[in-house]
C-alpha cells in the first residue's frame, strides 16, 4: 500500500523556476533532501514557468523531454521539487513509465526512515496515510470488482474502496493512540508547571545545529548529523541555570519551507512542547547564505502551530565557519539578551548562552495581585486549574482578590483567549 521507493535508487530531479515568490523552491535544498533520503541523483532537469501546467505540471514539451532523459539514464524514479496533485502524479507516471515522487512524498519518506520512537513512527504513519488517501488509485487500477460467493452475488466492493475503508480505520486507530500520547505529555507539562520548572524549546530550520547544541548543553547523546531532518523525536533533558534552578530543554523536529500540512498536523503532540514553552531558542545557521529566508520560514511554521507569541532568544550557530566572528551576546535597549553568537560544535560561546538563558528566564515569571469581579468566575477557575493562585480572599465588591505567580508567556496567552480587559484586573505587581 505504501509503495515506498527503495534506498539507493537512481533518480532524475525536476526543478521549476516560478515567477511568484510563494511558489519558488530551492534547488540546493532538493539535492540535500535527496541525499538525506539515500537516493542517487543522476541528472537535474530545470524549467521555467509562470504557473503549473494542469496535466503535467511542467508542460507537455518538457514532460516529453524528461521522459527521454529517464529512458536514456535508466532512472527508477523522478523526483519533483514541488507538490503535485494526484492526477498530475498519475499522468506523469503513465508518461515516464516509472515512479514519480513530489517534494511532500520525499519529506515523508525521509521521516519514515528516521522515526525511532513509537510516537514518532505513529506520527509519520498518520502523515503518510493522509497523503496516500488521495493517491490510492495508482496501486489498484488493474483490479476489477470483487465477486461475492453464494448468496453474495453482485458487483461487490472494488479493491480501491476496500483499501479506503481500511485506511480510514487505521487513521482512526492512530489518532486514538496519539491522543493517549498527547494526554501523557500534557500530564508531564502540568507536573512541571506545578513544580514551577520552566521549559525551553529548541526551534529552527532543519540542519541548523539544534541537536549538536542540545548535546553540548545537556551532555545527552541525541543523534546529530549534517543532514536534513536528523532529529524527529522530541527529547527532553533537565539542565541547571544560575538564579533559575532546574529547567527542561526540549529538542524538536526541524522546520523547512513549505512543510507539508499533514506533517504539521501529525506532529501536533511533539510541537506542543514548542507552543507551551516559556522560552524558545531559535537556532540559526549563521553561515547559511539563505539565513534570512530560513528565519522567515521558521516564523511561518510557528505561526501555523500558534507558537509565535512565545518569547525567543536567537542563537546564531556555526560561527566557526565565518571569519572574524567571536562569541558574543547581543542585547536590546533595556539590556536584555536577544541573540547569542556561538559554535555548538566547538563549544565556543556556550557559557554565554547559559548566561543569557538565566537572565531571560529570571525575568519570565510575573507576580501580581488581581481583583477579579464575580462575573469572571470562569477566569478564576482557569487560574486555579493551572495552579497559578498562591493566595486568595474575597473583595468588598463580591469578587476575589488573588495573588498569582505565572510565567509571562502564560499570562499573555490568557489575555489573548480571555480578552484584554483581564489586564485591568491587575491591582499591584
Amino acid at each position: 500500500m505504501f509503495d515506498r521507493h527503495e534506498v539507493g535508487e537512481q533518480a532524475i530531479l525536476v526543478h521549476v523556476e516560478f515567477q511568484q515568490e510563494g511558489e519558488r523552491e530551492d534547488l540546493d535544498e532538493l539535492e540535500m533532501l535527496v541525499s538525506s533520503a539515500g537516493v542517487n541523483a543522476l541528472k537535474v532537469v530545470t524549467a521555467s514557468r509562470q504557473s503549473p501546467h494542469p496535466k503535467f505540471f511542467v508542460g507537455s514539451g518538457k514532460a516529453e523531454e524528461i521522459a527521454s532523459v529517464v529512458q536514456a539514464c535508466c532512472a527508477d524514479i523522478v523526483i519533483f521539487n514541488h507538490s503535485l496533485s494526484p492526477s498530475q502524479e498519475r499522468n506523469l507516471e503513465h508518461l515516464f513509465q516509472c515512479r514519480v515522487l513530489d517534494r511532500t512524498g520525499l519529506i515523508l519518506d525521509i521521516f519514515a526512515q528516521r522515526a525511532r520512537t513509537h510516537e514518532g513512527k505513529l506520527q509519520v504513519e498518520l502523515a503518510q496515510l493522509r497523503h496516500l488517501s488521495t493517491r490510492l488509485i495508482r496501486g489498484w487500477t488493474h483490479l476489477e470488482r470483487q465477486k461475492g460467493g453464494i448468496g453474495l452475488r453482485g458487483p461487490g466492493e472494488t479493491q480501491l474502496e476496500t483499501d479506503r475503508r481500511l485506511l480510514r480505520a487505521r487513521i482512526k486507530q492512530i489518532l486514538k493512540r496519539l491522543a493517549k500520547v498527547q494526554s501523557q505529555r500534557e500530564q508531564g507539562r502540568r507536573s512541571r508547571q506545578r513544580n514551577e520548572v520552566p521549559t525551553i524549546s529548541l526551534v529552527g530550520y532543519t540542519n541548523a545545529g539544534k541537536s549538536t547544541l542540545f548535546n553540548t548543553i545537556t551532555g545527552a547523546e541525541v543523534y546529530a548529523a549534517d543532514q536534513l531532518f536528523a532529529t524527529l523525536d522530541a527529547t527532553l533533558r533537565k539542565i541547571r541555570l544560575q538564579d533559575v534552578g532546574s529547567a527542561i530543554l526540549a529538542d524538536t523536529v526541524g522546520f523547512i519551507r513549505h512543510l507539508p500540512h499533514d506533517l504539521v498536523a501529525a506532529f501536533k503532540a511533539t510541537l506542543q512542547e514548542t507552543k507551551e514553552a516559556d522560552l524558545q531558542i531559535h537556532v540559526i545557521d549563521a553561515a547559511d547564505e539563505r539565513r534570512k529566508e530560513n528565519i522567515e520560514q521558521v516564523y511561518e511554521v510557528l505561526k501555523e502551530i500558534e507558537a509565535d507569541e512565545v518569547p525567543q532568544l536567537l542563537v546564531y550557530n556555526k560561527i566557526d565557519k565565518l571569519e572574524n566572528v567571536a562569541p558574543r551576546i547581543d542585547r536590546d535597549q533595556d539590556g536584555l539578551p536577544i541573540a547569542v553568537w556561538l559554535s555548538a560544535r566547538d563549544g565556543a560561546g556556550n557559557d554565554l548562552l547559559m548566561q543569557a538563558l538565566s537572565e531571560r528566564l529570571a525575568q519570565s515569571v510575573m507576580q501580581c495581585r488581581l481583583n477579579i469581579p464575580a462575573v469572571h468566575g470562569r477566569f478564576r477557575g482557569e487560574l486555579y486549574q493551572m495552579k497559578f493562585i498562591t493566595n486568595e480572599q474575597y473583595s468588598e465588591e463580591g469578587g476575589w482578590l488573588v495573588d498569582i505567580r505565572i510565567p509571562s508567556v502564560q499570562w499573555r496567552r490568557l489575555v489573548k483567549y480571555n480578552g484584554v480587559e483581564i489586564e485591568k484586573f491587575i491591582v499591584s505587581h
